[in-house]
């Protein structure tokens, strides 16, 4: 045991020289092992224990202070290091009523304590404040609890008080009274008679606020008022209800797992662990909700929205525990419910209800990634669609139809596996030839999924053409427009290469021209028109297509007012039509070498229409953006589908493409989702947002692109464009959009230093390309401007002599910004100053600058010159030995107008110079270089 005790000292003694060197990483290393070899509750356990918060201190992590001053001060009751230290972390977390607490402690143990004093007296103070604060708030709250849940009381002062108690739950000390105060039972009782939407919904933003990350509040209100409470108010068929209660819930879900309601957050590993069961408590009710049969359409998108919001690995990482208790089962349940089929126990379901189920399960397919998971996930398919096919009715037939056609435009692999299984694809084939219209019209969506694929569209047009055709001839418009949607997939597989057609010449002109029709037609509902645009989905990859289309204001005013209703059933019809007519596609580069090598072996090659050309491109993305586009736009990008989101954001970024529709984006509320876009999908997606982000930020200014809060939050997706896997004009237009950025003001340049955006930028000025040098360096002379970048150009680094040496560069713009960003710097830090005289062509720099032919230039470079001499004897002497003064002399005698602010500059480095006796007037016998005299002493 003494051996232990010995070394422990040692450990102890190590970690005290560590802590004095400032290496608190180390002590605490040392501590710990001292820690872990002393004896249990003995009095070196406690001075280990004190040592080791300390050094925590000094590291900021003031959880562990505590839990190690709470340690010690069981083994030594009322010790005044450990009450000290412990006091110093609850202070720094806000916790100031307990580190009061400790420091009367002391004071009452250890009344000489000088150090504890002042400490004692200000916490005193802010503690006096906060309960004075507190009784404010108490009052303000019982004041507004009096107005907000009296029914008798005017609804304008009703809703205001509601509006007040919702910002005092922002605050902690308001949060906390009004919890006390019985709130949550408040609006418990009040959701259960309000008929006001303004204070209902409010009342549901109190609640989560109240357990916006805050774990026990939160589990106190579960507990009040229990999870099925949440699951009634969801229930709801007002649009802005549901989503305050989806917030509510997700907010939940967060506080439990650490996660935040921005974008990109992850789940705190450590809190899903110890919230393992409130979590699994909650997802799994929502699971059992999907198929709840009297719960409106709109709450169960809401839910099976939240499923998929959480379900994914970088979220909660639910998706196999949700495949475990048969939530495919249930996803696959509301993608077969159908209008038609209405009876006691069918679900409601929204025209968008059977989209966000598919979405769903692609999003769960998305983490099956390993083999036995997928085998699960398929397992599961199977039994459904076994168990429909087992009864021999017409009905279940209907319902495995539609769930497939889900399948294959959610996880579409499954979906392929499902229709490739023996008498599938047949039985579709002849539900389609029956004289029943419900058969028929579910026979053709699942046609035209299934023909996703070249290999699968070969296998209908062998097959399936001619029942389509027949299709087409029928009455019911719901079916001809199916069939006709399928005939324009089939006949658009050789995609936008000019040299395939399946259909006869002009088959695609009649079919856009019958699809218009239906689009056009208000007899026809939206159902049928949602279906007209998704046949010009494919047949737009034609521009003979495209270009009859833009030019036909009917149909293109319907196209964006279908847009407008935000129904996702038809958002891909919409979208995928505008991006063809954008041309927002991916192209395959077309290596001229390739080409050669195609044609010598004969294989097909690709060919590009004439009305393809970038003019005809323009033009069709300036008629859409003038139409109003941008409004369909943002109705439609509300949907969770990282597919979809990468459609609507190659479609904006085309319109940004042309600077002169930008205004417009910004106006019809297009930053406004593009943040959000640019943040959360797939890579693509979110590079497309981001680039239009950048291009809006290029051409306008930033406080109209991004008004509020919103140029805080386009500094993260515009940095994410610094990367290597963007292309340089990404690259360039991230870069010029942070540099007017970095001109705002000092909060968005801080955020940009947060982010990590100045390496990022710095890297860009040892590129060989001269359009990235001149961002990068316009960039820098605008954030040179924050205290924290001057701070880094004075460290031990080359950075301030880089931007010198970028002063001889060709590019009269990369010239005239590095100049900018020194004469911030040299006006500011000597440091900056001293370090351009260290670089061995600091003359010759100096020179390109002072007699530089532009007259800007030439101001800058004097302007840097005075800095550099100004209040500086040594280093004045250095560069007037040189032909320096004969420059400034020269410029002194400058006769332009233009040039006056250079002139007087000018004189004043001779005035300068002067006045400090480095050089005198002609007449006036020179002065001795003073460093001559110690030059001899050596």
């Amino acid at each position: 045991m003494g051996v232990h005790k010995e070394e422990a000292e040692t450990y102890k003694n190590k970690g005290n020289d560590a802590f004095k060197l400032d290496k608190y990483e180390d002590a605490i290393s040392f501590y710990s092992k001292a820690i872990n070899l002393a004896e249990k509750d003995s009095r070196d356990m406690a001075t280990y224990l004190k040592n080791r918060a300390a050094a925590y201190l000094k590291t900021n992590e003031y959880s562990k202070v505590i839990q190690d001053c709470d340690e010690a001060l069981k083994i030594v009751p009322e010790d005044p290091k450990a009450l000290f230290r412990r006091s110093q972390a609850l202070e720094n977390l806000q916790r100031y009523e307990e580190a009061y607490r400790d420091a009367k402690t002391i004071f009452t143990v250890d009344p000489t304590n000088k150090a504890v004093q002042p400490i004692l007296s200000r916490l005193h103070a802010i503690v006096q404040e906060r309960a004075r604060q507190n009784a404010q708030t108490s009052n303000k709250v019982e004041q507004m609890f009096k107005l907000a849940f009296n029914f008798n009381e005017d609804k304008e002062k009703r809703e205001k008080a509601i509006g007040n108690l919702l910002v005092l739950a922002k605050e902690n000390s308001g949060a906390d009274i009004m919890l006390k105060n019985g709130i949550v039972h408040k609006i418990q009782q009040l959701l259960k008679v309000e008929k006001n939407t303004d204070i209902y919904c409010n009342a549901v933003r109190i609640v989560s606020q109240l357990c916006k990350r805050n774990i026990d509040r939160t589990k106190n209100i579960i507990k009040i008022v229990g999870i099925p409470w949440f699951l009634e108010i969801i229930d709801s068929d007002i649009e802005e209800r549901v989503n305050v209660a989806q917030y509510c819930i997700q907010v939940i879900l967060n506080s439990f797992s650490g996660m935040d309601n921005k974008k990109d957050t992850k789940p705190d590993a450590k809190l899903c662990e110890e919230n393992k069961n409130e979590i699994e408590i909650l997802l799994s009710c929502l699971t059992y909700s999907i198929t709840n049969a009297v719960i409106t359409g709109q709450a169960r998108d809401a839910i099976m929205e939240l499923i998929m919001r959480n379900c994914h690995y970088n979220a909660i990482n639910w998706a196999e525990r949700f495949v475990e208790i048969k939530g495919l089962h249930r996803l696959l349940e509301v993608c077969s419910e159908l209008e038609e089929y209405k009876y006691e126990s069918a679900m409601n379901i929204t025209p968008s209800s059977r989209t966000i189920a598919a979405a769903c399960l692609a999003r769960i397919y998305e983490n099956m990634y390993y083999d036995q998971a997928r085998e699960r996930f398929n397992n599961q398919v199977d039994e459904f669609v076994k168990d429909k096919l087992m009864s021999p009715d017409l009905e279940s037939k209907v319902r495995v139809t539609v769930a497939i056609t889900s399948l294959l435009r959610g996880p579409l692999d499954v979906g392929n596996y499902v229709i490739s299984k023996e008498g599938i694809l047949e039985m579709i084939l002849v539900m389609a030839q029956t004289d029943d219209p419900l058969q028929q019209k579910v026979a053709c969506e699942c046609i035209i999924a299934a023909a996703s694929k070249k290999d699968k569209a070969r296998t209908i047009i062998n097959k399936g053409v001619d029942i389509l055709k027949k299709l087409y001839q029928c009455k019911n418009d719901a079916v001809r427009v199916r069939a006709l949607v399928g005939l324009c997939k089939v006949g658009s597989f050789g995609g936008d290469d000019a040299s395939i057609r399946p259909f006869a010449d002009g088959s695609t002109k009649k079919l856009a021209e019958a699809c218009r029709k239906f689009l056009i037609n208000p007899a026809k509902d939206n159902d049928v028109r949602k279906w007209a645009a998704e046949g010009l989905s494919y047949l737009t990859l034609d521009a003979d297509v495209k270009e009859a289309l833009v030019e036909d204001k009917a149909a293109l005013q319907a196209l964006i007012e279908l847009a407008k209703t935000g129904d996702q059933s038809c958002l891909y019809g919409v979208v995928t039509t505008l991006v063809n007519l954008c041309n927002a596609y991916d192209k395959q580069e077309v290596i001229p070498e390739m080409l050669e090598l195609a044609k010598f072996a004969k294989h097909h090659i690709p060919e590009e229409h004439e009305l393809d050309d970038p003019d005809f491109v323009n033009k069709r993305i300036t008629v859409l953006a003038k139409a109003g586009v941008t409004t369909g736009l943002v109705a439609l990008s509300k949907t969770k589908s990282d597919n979809s989101r990468e459609l609507i954001a190659r479609v904006f970024n085309s319109i940004c493409s042309l600077q002169e529709l930008r205004g417009i984006v910004v106006q019809q509320g297009g930053t406004k989702v593009l943040i959000p876009l640019s943040l959360e999908g797939t890579l693509k997606g979110k590079k497309q947002a981001a680039q239009a982000l950048a291009r809006i930020g290029i051409t306008m200014n930033p406080e109209v692109a991004y008004p509020g809060q919103r140029n805080l939050e386009v500094v993260r997706p515009l940095l994410a464009l610094l990367h290597p896997d963007c292309s340089a004009l990404e690259n360039f237009e991230a870069m010029m959009a942070l540099c007017n950025l970095a001109g705002m003001n000092e909060t968005t340049r801080n955020r940009i230093l947060k982010e990590g955006g100045l390496s990022k930028i710095e890297h860009y000025l040892y590129e060989d390309h001269t359009m990235l040098l001149r961002a990068a360096t316009q960039c820098v002379c605008n954030l040179v401007l924050s205290e924290d970048v001057i701070k880094t150009y004075e460290g031990n680094n080359d950075k301030t002599k880089f931007l010198y040496l970028l002063c001889q560069e060709e590019d009269f713009d990369t010239v005239m910004a590095a100049a900018g960003a020194l004469c911030t710097l040299t006006s500011v830090s000597k440091i900056c100053c001293r370090k351009l005289l260290d670089l061995q062509p600091w003359l010759e720099t100096l020179r390109c600058l002072l007699a530089n032919p532009d007259k800007e230039i030439q101001y800058r470079g004097t302007y840097i010159l005075f800095n550099i001499i100004n209040g500086d004897k040594d280093i004045a002497f250095k560069i007037f030995e040189t032909d320096v003064m004969e420059i400034l002399m020269a410029l002194t005698k400058l006769e332009e107008p233009e040039q006056k602010r250079t002139k007087e500059l000018a004189q004043k480095c001779l005035n300068a110079a002067e006045e400090m006796g480095v050089i005198r007037k002609p007449d006036e016998t020179p002065m001795m270089d003073p460093f001559a005299e110690v030059d001899n002493e050596h």
